[in-house]
C-alpha cells in the first residue's frame, strides 16, 4: 500500500482521535505559534491545503477570516470539521472539499487566488520530491500576489527525537529517495499511530521550495513567541533543543 493510501485510511479510521491532539502540549504549541503566523485575518479569504478537520481553519476564523475554503483528501475529517463548524455556530465561514492535495484542484469550486494559503503537516505526507513539488504548485496557484503562506512542517526528525511528553512520538525512521518514512503515534486517551513521509527539501528548513514559487520573506515564527513555552521553559526544555515541527510564513512576489 502506497503512503497516500495508507494515510487516507489512517485518518478515516482515527479522524476523532487526530482531532483531540490540539488538547496535547504539542497541539496547544502548535495552535499557539499558528495564531501569531496567522496574524490579523479581519475580512481575508483563506484556503486550508490538508485541513483536516479544521483545527487551524478555526484560528483562522478567531482570527477574524471572512471564510475558510478546506480541502482534504479524506471524508471522515472533513464530516468532524464539518459537525463542529455547526456546533460552534460557524455555519457557511467554513467550506469542505473532499481532494487530493498533491494534485490539481482545478475541478473543485475555490477561488481563483486567496488572502493567505495554509499548508499544516501537508509536505510531510510527500512520498517523493515530485509529489512535493505538486504540492507546491497549488500553493503558488492559489495564493494571490502579496498574500501570505503559512505553514506547519516537520523539522529536526531522527532516531534520537524524544517527544512523548509533549504528546506524540516519532519511530521507526527509514530512508527513501528525497527524504524519510516514519511512523508518529499520537498519544493520550486512545493512542494512535500514523504513517508520514518528509522530504529534505522540507525538513532541513531549506527555502528553496518557497523562493522556486514565488514566494519571499520566508520566517520561522519563534518558537518562544507561544505563551505555553514562556510559561513552561523547563518543560520544553527538550522541545527547544531538537523541536520536532516548527511553524513558516512567507509572502507571494507581487
Amino acid at each position: 500500500m502506497s503512503v497516500l493510501k495508507q494515510v487516507k485510511e489512517d485518518y478515516s479510521k482515527f479522524a476523532e482521535v487526530y482531532n483531540k491532539f490540539p488538547a496535547q502540549p504539542a497541539g496547544i504549541l502548535g495552535s499557539q505559534l499558528m495564531k501569531i503566523a496567522i496574524g490579523d485575518a479581519s475580512g481575508l479569504v483563506v484556503l486550508d491545503l490538508g485541513g483536516g478537520t479544521g483545527v487551524h481553519a478555526r484560528d483562522a476564523l478567531d482570527a477574524g477570516a471572512r471564510r475558510v475554503d478546506l480541502v482534504d483528501i479524506t471524508p471522515k475529517m472533513l464530516q468532524v470539521a464539518e459537525d463542529i463548524e455547526q456546533a460552534q455556530g460557524h455555519s457557511g465561514r467554513i467550506r469542505v472539499f473532499e481532494g487530493d492535495v498533491a494534485s490539481t484542484l482545478g475541478h473543485l469550486p475555490l477561488e481563483p487566488a486567496y488572502d493567505i494559503v495554509m499548508a499544516n503537516w501537508v509536505f510531510d505526507h510527500a512520498e517523493s520530491p515530485e509529489m512535493l513539488e505538486r504540492m507546491w504548485q497549488n500553493v503558488e496557484k492559489y495564493l494571490k500576489p502579496g498574500g501570505r503562506f503559512v505553514g506547519i512542517r516537520a523539522a529536526d526528525l531522527g532516531p534520537d527525537l524524544q517527544t512523548e511528553k509533549y504528546g506524540v512520538t516519532y519511530y521507526n525512521f527509514k530512508s527513501i529517495r528525497g527524504g524519510l518514512a516514519y511512523t508518529f503515534m499520537l498519544h493520550g486517551d486512545c493512542p494512535r499511530a500514523f504513517e508520514a513521509t518528509s522530504m529534505k527539501a522540507s525538513y532541513s528548513g531549506s527555502t528553496e521550495m518557497h523562493e522556486k514559487h514565488g514566494l519571499t520573506d520566508v520566517r520561522v515564527v519563534p518558537l518562544e513567541s507561544a505563551k505555553t513555552i514562556q510559561q513552561q521553559a523547563k518543560f520544553w526544555k527538550t522541545f527547544l533543543d531538537k523541536p520536532p515541527f516548527v511553524v513558516v510564513t512567507a509572502v507571494k512576489k507581487d
